[in-house]
C-alpha cells in the first residue's frame, strides 16, 4: 500500500526532476551553440574534475544530460496518450552524474539538482563509494587510452519535431486510421508517432569537452481485425530513426495502411502451418529480431566476461573463439557501425568520449572481433575502444551497450527475395517482429513474427498463422544460404533493450537484407 510519505516523496522528486530540467534548459540556453569551452557547463565540470583530483583519483568525468520524450497516439479516432522512448505522453528529466576511479575501482553517483555546490558534494560521494567498493576489488580498472576532444555534434534534422503542431500531428494519425476503418472486418486501429531529443555534456580528466545533440523518432502502426471468433493483429514494421519529423513523413504509414488492414483480415482464417524441417525467407524486419538476440548479444564482451550474469545473462562465446569460432556459412557477415545515418544508436562519440566507428564482427562465417569499451578492450589484447559506452540518462552508470549491428547485404548479383522463394520447395516467409525465448548464453532460442506466408514449389500460396521456429545460433546461421544484395537491404531497430541494475534501456538499429535459411525446424504456435 502507497503511504502518504511515499505519495508525498514520489510527487517531490517529480517535481524536482521537471524543475532540474528547465535548470539545464536554461543553461544550455545561455551557452553558445557549438562552443563548447564557452558553456556553461565548462566549468561546472571543471569543478567537478578539480574534486576528484584533490580526491586521489585516478581517472574521472562528468556528464550533463537532458531527455525529452513526447508522444502521441490515435485509437481509432480518439486521442490517447503514446508510448515512446520515455513512458507515455511527454516525460523531461535533466541532471549529471560524475564517475571516478580510486583505489582501482568505480564510484559513481549523479543528482537532479545542478548547482556548483552540489557539483563538489556529488563527486565526493563518487569518491567515497569507489573506496568503499574497493574493499571487494579483485583487480583495478583498466582503461585504454583515449586522445582528448573538444567537439559539438548533432544529429542531422530536417524538420524539428518541436516546430509541428500537435494539431497536425494528431490530423496525419487520424488519416491514417481513417484509411485502415474503411476496410471492412477491421475494428481496431492505433497510429502512433514517439520523439525523443537527449543533450548531452562529457567532460573529462583526460582533457576531452563534448557536446552531443540526438533526436530519435520512431512512427507506429498496429491494424486488429475479426472475422467470427477469430482476431488478429497486424503490425505494420516501420523503422525507427535517429532523425526529426521527416522519419514520420518518410515512413510509409498512409502509404501502406490499406495493405496492412487487408492482412490483418486475411490472417483471421490463415490456416496454421504443418510442423517440420522448412525452408525460412526472412525479411529484413524480421531478421532485426534474430540478429539482435543471438548475434548482437551474443557478442557484447561484458556478456562474454560475466558481468551481466545476474540479470541479462551471458554468452556461448568464449574469448578464444574470436578468429576461431564458425558463426555461420561463408556468405554470412556481420558488421558493427555507430555511424551509419539514421542509426538509433549512431553518435559521433560514446559516453566514454571515444569517437565512433564501424568495425566488423564476422567475416566470411568466423567471428572476428567483439563490442568493447575502454574498460574491456584488453581483455581481447585490443589497444583502443571500439566505442560502445552508453548510459540512458543522467541517472544511470555509463556502461558497455550493444552498437547498431547489421548482416551485410550480398555482392553484385546476389539473389532477389523472388529469386530466393523461387528456390524453395516448402518453406515459409516471414515478416515483422513477433515472439521470442532465449536461453542466458543466447545460444538456444526460438522465435516468431508478426504475419507468415506458406512458400510452395516456388511460389507463396496463402497466408498461415503463429508461425515459430527453432535457432541454435552456430547451426542456425551454418545454414545460411542466400543473402540479398544491397537494393534490399533495410534497417529496423528496437527502442527497448533493457540491460543493467538498475535497469537502462538502450535504442539500437539493425539492418538486414531478406536472408533464406534452409531445414529449419518449424512449428505453430498457439495463444
Amino acid at each position: 500500500m502507497v503511504t502518504r510519505r511515499d505519495f508525498v516523496r514520489a510527487v517531490s522528486a517529480t517535481s524536482l526532476a521537471l524543475a532540474s530540467s528547465d535548470l539545464v534548459a536554461d543553461l544550455v540556453a545561455q551557452s553558445p551553440s557549438g562552443r563548447v569551452l564557452e558553456s556553461k557547463f565548462k566549468g561546472l565540470s571543471d569543478i567537478a574534475l578539480l574534486t576528484a583530483k584533490r580526491g586521489g583519483c585516478s581517472y574521472a568525468d562528468i556528464r550533463f544530460t537532458r531527455n525529452v520524450s513526447d508522444s502521441v497516439a490515435v485509437r481509432d479516432r480518439v486521442v490517447v496518450n503514446g508510448f515512446g522512448f520515455g513512458g507515455q505522453g511527454r516525460s523531461e528529466s535533466a541532471g549529471f552524474g560524475v564517475r571516478v576511479i580510486h583505489s582501482g575501482v568505480w564510484g559513481f553517483a549523479s543528482s537532479p539538482l545542478v548547482t556548483e555546490d552540489e557539483v563538489r558534494r556529488i563527486t565526493l560521494v563518487a569518491v567515497d563509494v569507489a573506496r568503499a567498493s574497493a574493499i571487494a576489488k579483485r583487480s583495478d580498472v583498466k582503461l585504454v587510452p583515449v586522445a582528448p576532444v573538444t567537439d559539438y555534434w548533432a544529429v542531422p534534422v530536417e524538420v524539428n519535431p518541436d516546430r509541428v503542431s500537435l494539431d497536425d500531428k494528431i490530423g496525419f494519425l487520424m488519416k491514417v486510421n481513417e484509411e485502415a476503418l474503411k476496410v471492412p472486418d477491421v475494428f481496431r486501429v492505433q497510429s502512433s508517432m514517439a520523439f525523443d531529443f537527449e543533450w548531452k555534456y562529457l567532460a573529462t580528466s583526460e582533457g576531452s569537452y563534448i557536446e552531443q545533440e540526438i533526436w530519435r523518432t520512431a512512427p507506429g502502426l498496429q491494424v486488429t481485425a475479426r472475422k467470427g471468433r477469430s482476431v488478429k493483429t497486424r503490425t505494420f514494421s516501420v523503422p525507427p530513426k535517429t532523425g526529426g519529423y521527416e522519419v514520420v513523413q518518410g515512413s510509409g504509414l498512409l502509404e501502406n495502411v490499406v495493405r496492412i488492414a487487408g492482412e490483418a483480415v486475411e490472417h483471421c482464417t490463415a490456416p496454421p502451418i504443418g510442423a517440420g524441417l522448412k525452408d525460412v525467407v526472412m525479411t529484413p524486419a524480421h531478421a532485426m529480431l534474430t540478429i539482435h538476440e543471438i548475434v548482437a548479444h551474443a557478442t557484447e564482451l561484458d556478456r562474454v566476461l560475466g558481468y551481466e550474469a545476474n540479470y541479462a545473462g551471458t554468452s556461448f562465446v568464449k574469448l578464444a573463439d574470436v578468429g576461431k569460432l564458425k558463426y555461420g556459412s561463408k556468405i554470412f557477415n556481420v558488421t558493427a557501425d555507430r555511424t551509419i545515418p539514421g542509426g538509433m544508436c549512431t553518435v559521433k562519440y560514446d559516453d566514454d568520449g571515444v569517437r565512433t566507428t564501424e568495425f566488423p564482427i564476422v567475416r566470411d562465417g568466423i567471428l572476428v572481433g567483439l563490442q568493447t569499451n575502454r574498460e574491456t578492450a584488453h581483455f581481447v589484447g585490443e589497444t583502443a575502444s571500439k566505442g560502445c559506452t552508453f548510459a540512458t540518462s543522467w541517472r544511470n552508470y555509463p556502461f558497455l551497450r550493444m552498437p547498431n549491428v547489421h548482416v551485410d547485404a550480398g555482392p553484385a548479383g546476389s539473389p532477389s527475395p523472388e529469386q530466393m522463394i523461387a528456390d524453395v520447395k516448402d518453406g515459409v516467409l516471414i515478416d515483422g517482429r513477433g515472439s521470442y525465448s532465449i536461453d542466458q548464453q543466447r545460444y538456444n532460442g526460438q522465435f516468431g513474427g508478426d504475419a507468415f506466408w506458406e512458400i510452395k514449389n516456388g511460389k507463396v500460396t496463402r497466408m498461415v498463422t503463429d508461425v515459430t521456429y527453432n535457432a541454435i545460433t552456430t547451426d542456425f546461421w551454418a545454414n545460411l544460404d542466400a543473402v540479398s544484395g544491397k537494393e534490399h537491404w533495410q534497417m529496423f531497430g528496437t527502442t527497448g533493450d533493457a540491460k543493467g541494475q538498475p535497469v537502462q534501456i538502450n535504442h539500437p538499429s539493425h539492418g538486414s537484407p531478406y536472408l533464406l535459411v534452409r531445414k529449419i525446424m518449424v512449428g505453430a504456435a498457439y495463444s
